[in-house]
């Protein structure tokens, strides 16, 4: 349901003005207290919107993979309140926030699409919060875990779901290790 979403905000944003911004893994498109004046839109690659803690420690706030807008609740906020960072190599589409607010204003289709896109987001950020609520490594893990299907993706990636879930990459490694010996 989420792709439908992605797919129909894909096709309709297509129609704003953009540039290409191509990025290198660890590069950062944003930082926490920058002004917002462009929009993005992951083409390829994937951008996590992190926020650093006082511990040192970020949190994963969303990963953005293709057709996903980075940091959309940015739209009404004058300056960005966490940071955009690659996490692989990709591409994005980059708009004006005005193009964005003019369209919304002007089309009642691409603003149904948008609400689509936002309720969308919202169940994951749910999900998300009630995946932190959770006291254990292995009941975070599991819940991660049927909240994407039970798939657990490629070893490289790994850190970015210990971060997600809010634990250290260390712990899910032990768990993930203790699952395989079962």
């Amino acid at each position: 349901m989420i792709v439908i979403m992605h797919d129909r905000n894909t096709t309709l944003l297509r129609e704003l003005p953009s540039v290409g911004v191509a990025f290198d893994a660890g590069q950062v498109l944003f930082a926490s207290g920058d002004k917002v004046d462009r929009m993005y839109q992951v083409v390829l690659g994937e951008v996590q919107l992190m926020r650093h803690q006082r511990d040192g420690t970020a949190l994963v706030l969303q990963r953005a993979g293709p057709g996903c807008l980075v940091a959309e609740a940015s739209l009404f906020a004058d300056r960005y309140h966490c940071d955009a960072l690659a996490v692989r190599q990709g591409e994005a589409r980059s708009f004006s926030r005005q193009s964005m607010k003019d369209r919304l204003a002007a089309d009642s289709s691409f603003a149904q699409a948008w609400m689509a896109y936002l309720s969308g987001e919202v169940q994951a950020a749910r999900a998300r919060a009630e995946i932190l609520s959770l006291k254990t490594v292995s009941s975070r893990l599991e819940a991660w875990l049927a909240w994407h299907d039970g798939v657990l993706p490629a070893k490289g990636t790994w850190k970015s779901i210990a971060a997600e879930i809010g634990v250290s990459a260390e712990a899910l490694y032990r768990e993930i290790g203790r699952r395989r010996d079962r």
